[in-house]
């Protein structure tokens, strides 16, 4: 079947067109996210079966398929193989895991300055800490109390220590229940992971006054949370980033 001439009209994505033939992949994933926005497929619908949907948009099934299989590493579909109610191409009901995927992996090669990155963490875990002082569970709360009790055990490295710190800000992004700044907070925190690792190590033995000041920023956020404070909690989040930009971080970067 020959290609048709792409429509711009951005209301006329309730239907299956016929593709041009040029950069086709990239159009299939167009046309599918056009199905998306104008809410005609919705989480969990079926799509078309490679071979029908490719008659009905006048392209290869290998066109086809190679969209498929991009929109699946960007978490926008799923794909299965074989028979029964599972077996097929699907919107994926997870879209967070791609958004913190792709934004995790922007802001690691994108080589923003340090202060910009300290800037966006600041507003984005101001947002989730004032949240979180409203909304968090008791659930919520104590998953915090134990991530903060393994951080002060005796034994824990720097290693696990910046796992758990990480935790520790996710699980204050989770709690706070707007999931889209959630995303963002993963994903630029879990960015820095390897740096802050990095920096924690060339610290010496500087790493030990720091790891302390750590700790009680983190069980002074703690508290204001637990208290229902979103203001204090949101001072506390923003002196303890950016303290240790400061006074550990900083230096490490500017050496």
């Amino acid at each position: 079947m020959a290609g048709s001439e792409i429509d711009d009209d951005p209301n006329a994505g309730g239907s299956w067109r016929p593709v041009a033939r040029a950069r086709t992949y990239e159009l299939v994933i167009e046309r599918v996210e056009e199905q998306i926005v104008t809410g005609q497929l919705k989480v969990g619908d079926r799509l078309p079966a490679e071979r029908d949907l490719a008659q009905m948009l006048g392209v290869s099934r290998g066109a086809v398929r190679e969209a498929f299989r991009a929109l699946e590493a960007q978490g926008v579909l799923r794909m299965s193989v074989g028979t029964g109610p599972d077996a097929g191409t699907t919107v994926a009901a997870t879209p967070s895991s791609a958004l913190n995927r792709l934004l995790r992996l922007h802001v690691a090669l994108a080589n923003f300055p340090i202060q910009h990155v300290v800037d966006a963490r600041v507003m984005l875990e101001r947002e989730s800490a004032r949240h979180a002082a409203e909304r968090a569970t008791p659930a919520d709360l104590e998953e915090m109390r134990e991530l903060l009790a393994a951080m002060d055990d005796p034994d824990c490295d720097r290693e696990r220590f910046n796992e758990l710190d990480t935790d520790f800000h996710v699980a204050i992004a989770e709690a706070g229940g707007n999931r889209l700044v959630a995303d963002m907070t993963i994903a630029i925190r879990e960015s820095m992971r390897r740096p802050l690792l990095n920096a924690f190590r060339d610290l010496g033995d500087a790493w030990y006054p720091i790891a302390d000041g750590l700790r009680s920023d983190h069980r002074a956020i703690y508290q204001a949370l637990e208290a229902g404070d979103g203001a204090a909690a949101q001072e506390h989040v923003e002196r303890h980033i950016r303290g240790f930009y400061r006074d550990g971080w900083g230096g490490y970067f500017s050496g």
